[in-house]
């Protein structure tokens, strides 16, 4: 650390070498060089040996406050070895800078009614020096009169306050000496100059002669609603005044005659834009700086009946299931109306003329205090999917003012009805067989269960379901289709006659249900049979052909039993063992049947089945031939064992064919 005068040694530790003789240290140097210090090498006898920096310039801390480098040591060997040393100077600070103010006079103004302790302005000193010698300190050390006890200044930031109200009257200006010194006793001397401004003392003011309040919406342009005068007590330009209204868009101010002003009305008022105006009339003279004075006036707008009600939305639709109970609530209407009082009061009634789109319903009832929409019976969706009426809301206003919004009631279905079967018929007459051949592989059709439901959406939606069976395994049911079929090949164990019970299921919640009985009966070598159903319609040009083969087969027919029923009586009083039999079957539906294995003993020719299919209401008709059927019976059976047999398992028999 250093702090000295020029020519100054600070002496340093010599370096050591272990060598002697030339091989030991013989120069020292400096680097980087330096124009402050230079090394000088020294000894006071052989083995003491010194170095010492010099101080060859003067230094300045507020140029640099520290430097550094390297001492270096080289001996006389060859090749040299060098040592080196790290220096650094610290740069002390002596107090050798005064404070210098930024300016050699300062100029401040303050208004004469400023108040005790406002800073009139801030004079500045800066010292280069650091620590204490750099630290100032204000003082006032002039004063002119007696402004002295008029200003006080802060020692540490300079600010220079008032201690007391100034007159402008009394003195313009001030003039002070203002002195700062650093912590070594050096200073410095500034001049300030206060000059005081004069104010204007006196605000105008304003003097309210009349003022109306409310004023009806109604009121017609150019209405005065208010007069007044204003005034200053100050003369000059001080006391000159204008006035000036802030919102000029449906007011305005009009001079009367000398400082008289009138405010007026200068177009349409809406109370429902706007219920109250405040409006603010201005009073400012000409003074520096000009003084204003405010004068408001609140100003109510009164209603009058001229908004008609208006509903929030320009038209409803509700919504109610049907099977509701009495009174239900289903939804409210709402309306406003802008004005207040009775004129804004609002009723609701349904209105005399209804919607013209859609069936008209006297079961909607609206409460005329709060617009809630109420369904006063239970209503059938499957009768009335919905209506439409027209609800009026009017005020209390006189003559009142009306509005009228179109109300949609929508029905929503309920599952209230039960699938309905249409197929196979569930009267109470016999129910007729489906025919199945016992060479019918899995998944042959059976038959389809058809139903239908009044419900609508997922109400109708139907499922089918085997609940019964005479032989659950054997059968299967489209869930969504209705088709029985089988489940597996029929077998031997399997009984001929087959009772199915499906039930049909619709998608509601709760659900309801149907049930359809099935009949089948499983018959042997019917796999070239071509049920009705199952084979092509017959073309339309062919109908009449087949309806003339009708009429002949069954006269044909008709005789042969005629025949046969003599030939019967007699073989069987003859021979009852050479009974041949032929068959024609019946069945209740579309003559859906089939015969049973079963013959008689001995040799017969073969029997053909014939199956004829009548359509009710139409010239149409149908005539199929059938395979030969051979009946396999014990031959020990009579033939009336064998009709025994065939109504036993549930045959019509209604003629037989040798």
């Amino acid at each position: 650390h250093l702090h000295s005068d020029l020519g100054s040694r600070f002496p340093l530790e010599a370096a050591q070498d272990l060598d002697i003789g030339s091989n030991t240290v013989q120069a020292y140097s400096i680097s980087p060089e330096n124009e402050y210090f230079s090394v000088a090498y020294r000894s006071r006898s052989e083995d003491d040996k010194y170095i010492e920096l010099v101080l060859e310039k003067p230094l300045d801390r507020e140029e640099q406050s520290e430097m550094s480098f390297s001492v270096i040591a080289v001996d006389g060997g060859s090749p040299p070895r060098t040592g080196t040393t790290e220096v650094k100077i610290v740069i002390l600070d002596v107090n050798d800078n005064p404070p210098i103010f930024t300016q050699e006079r300062y100029f401040g103004k303050v208004l004469e009614n400023m108040p005790e302790g406002s800073v009139v302005l801030t004079v500045l000193a800066r010292d280069q020096d650091a620590g204490v010698y750099g630290e100032i300190s204000y003082q006032l050390s002039h004063a002119l009169g007696q402004s002295d006890s008029a200003f006080v200044i802060d020692p540490i930031t300079g600010e220079i306050k008032t201690t007391k109200p100034l007159d402008f009257e009394a003195a313009q200006s001030h003039e002070l000496r203002v002195s700062a010194t650093d912590g070594g006793g050096l200073s410095a001397i500034c001049k300030v100059l206060v000059e005081v401004v004069d104010v204007n003392d006196n605000a105008p003011e304003v003097v309210v002669s009349s003022f109306s309040s409310p004023l009806p919406e109604n009121t017609a342009p150019g209405t005065v609603v208010a007069l007044f005068t204003v005034r200053d007590r100050d003369s000059g330009a001080n006391g000159k005044i204008s006035c000036g209204l802030e919102d000029q868009l449906f007011f305005s101010l009009r001079p009367a005659y000398k400082n008289y002003y009138e405010l007026v009305t200068v177009s349409a008022l809406d109370r429902e834009e706007t219920a109250r105006y405040i409006l603010r009339v201005t009073a400012a003279d000409a003074g520096s700086p000009p003084l204003t004075s405010t004068q408001t006036f609140t100003v109510d707008i009164s209603d009058v009946n001229d908004n008609a009600p208006v509903f929030n939305q320009t038209s409803y639709t509700m919504y109610v299931r049907e099977n509701n109970v009495p009174t239900v609530f289903v939804g409210a209407v709402s309306a406003a109306d802008a004005d207040v009082g009775l004129n804004g009061k609002v009723s609701y009634s349904l209105a005399a003329v209804q919607a013209a789109e859609g069936p008209w319903c006297s079961c909607v009832s609206v409460n005329s205090e709060n617009g809630h929409v109420f369904v006063l019976r239970p209503l059938d969706y499957e009768r009335l999917r919905q209506t439409e009426v027209t609800v009026s809301a009017s005020d209390a206003g006189s003559p009142p003012l009306r509005a009228n919004v179109s109300v949609r009631l929508v029905v929503l279905d309920e599952n209230d009805n039960a699938p309905l079967v249409l197929y196979p018929g569930q009267d109470s007459s016999p129910a007729s067989s489906e025919l199945v051949p016992v060479s019918a592989e899995a998944g042959y059709l059976i038959t389809k269960v058809v139903a239908v439901d009044a419900d609508s959406g997922q109400n109708s939606w139907l499922s089918y379901h085997l609940l019964r069976a005479s032989e659950p395994g054997l059968f299967t049911v489209g869930v969504h289709s209705g088709e029985v079929r089988l489940r597996r090949p029929v077998t031997e164990r399997d009984s001929v006659r087959q009772k199915l019970l499906v039930l049909v299921r619709d998608n509601g919640k709760p659900p309801l249900s149907a049930t359809a009985a099935v009949s089948a009966l499983l018959l042997k070598d019917l796999s070239d049979v071509r049920l009705p159903g199952h084979s092509s319609p017959a073309p339309e040009d062919q109908a009449g052909s087949l309806t003339t083969y009708l009429i002949i087969a069954l006269v044909c027919v008709s005789l042969l039993f005629l025949v046969s029923t003599a030939l019967f009586v007699a073989r069987k009083v003859c021979k009852r063992k050479e009974l041949k039999a032929g068959h024609v079957l019946y069945g209740a539906d579309n003559l859906q049947s089939g015969l049973a294995d079963g013959a008689a003993a001995g040799s017969l020719p073969r029997a053909y089945c014939y199956e004829i299919s009548l359509t009710t209401g139409s010239g149409n008709s149908e005539f199929k031939f059938l395979k030969p059927i051979l009946p396999s019976v014990p031959p020990q059976h009579s033939e009336m064992e064998l009709f025994s047999y065939l109504d036993s398992h549930g045959f019509h028999v209604s003629f037989c064919l040798f």
